[in-house]
């Protein structure tokens, strides 16, 4: 019977302490939708085939998750931002407004230091409230140290969720930098939680020179978190643009919610012989189920 073949050439997270050439177990997590994009529920042992360099193998065990996107978002209301503040505030609200209801979601600040608006809930109400609370602060915002506080947060949750942050900076932020050290903690956290991390950085001629030179660590460690956790990374010169470009990242961050909240944790046994790390292994599935196979269920 045809089946829709998905692949996954890197090494995937394997099952057990052994040596990785005595593995015989995989496990991986695999998105399920039918043509439409709806997810698949009640997938079967029988609705999937393992192969591995050609060679099939045996799915031992499929079972479902439930593991929900919790979203921070972290907006610059620091020096140089109040001529922005109305775009700011609209396009948070069209973030919040793209979220699908019951999504967990945080809003903080940034300036003078990272602190909440509001803390986690699934209110939409009261975050859409907060929003006025967004207001101009005469410090710098510190566009890192928001991100490692996430980080670090991260670090002591263990639940069962797929962090996800959206940041809005600025190039008048905080020209501190992170140690080399701190910097690779940080993005380890963030990858050990499978955590997705979205950043919109504004610069605009108004802005470059009045704080020349400051941008360059945000634009660094932003353009490095993304591409880290396979986010999304923006520039933009004209604060107009925060009021859309906030609402496409919302919808964004509910496609992933979606799709992540409704996944398979799959484990199999590796083809007789197979021997060495599986980097050719592949699944099939019954005619009309579409594949999107992961390693830690992270969906940008």
């Amino acid at each position: 019977m045809p089946r829709t073949l998905a692949r996954l050439a890197t090494l995937l997270t394997l099952i057990g302490t052994v040596p990785l050439h005595a593995q015989q177990q995989i496990q991986f997590f695999a998105s399920v939708v039918d043509r439409t994009g709806t997810p698949i529920a009640g997938l079967t042992l029988d609705d999937v085939m393992v192969t591995e360099n050609g060679a099939e193998g045996r799915v031992l065990k499929v079972e479902p998750i439930d593991w929900p996107i919790k979203l921070s978002i972290l907006v610059d209301n620091g020096m140089g931002m109040e001529q922005a503040l109305t775009q700011v505030r609209n396009g948070v609200r069209g973030l919040l407004e793209a979220l699908p209801d019951g999504l967990e979601t945080s809003l903080l600040t940034t300036a003078p230091q990272p602190r909440f608006i509001r803390r986690a809930t699934t209110d939409r109400r009261a975050l859409l409230d907060s929003v006025d609370l967004i207001s101009p602060e005469e410090g710098a915002a510190r566009f890192v140290e928001g991100l490692s506080e996430v980080a670090a947060r991260l670090d002591k949750d263990r639940g069962s969720y797929f962090p996800v942050v959206v940041i809005l900076g600025s190039t008048t932020a905080d020209a501190s930098a992170l140690s080399e050290r701190d910097a690779r903690r940080m993005l380890d956290r963030f990858a050990q939680r499978a955590a997705t991390v979205h950043v919109v950085m504004l610069t605009t001629p108004f802005l470059s020179s009045r704080y020349t030179g400051r941008g360059a660590n945000q634009i660094s460690v932003g353009m490095a978190v993304t591409k880290a956790t396979g986010g999304r990374y923006e520039n933009i010169a004209a604060a107009t643009r925060i009021a859309t470009l906030l609402p496409e990242i919302g919808a964004q961050v509910a496609m992933s919610h979606a799709l992540q909240s409704r996944q398979y944790r799959i484990t199999a046994q590796r083809p007789a012989g197979a021997t060495g790390p599986p980097l050719d292994f592949g699944m099939s599935a019954r005619p009309g189920m579409i594949l999107t196979l992961t390693q830690d269920g992270r969906m940008p």
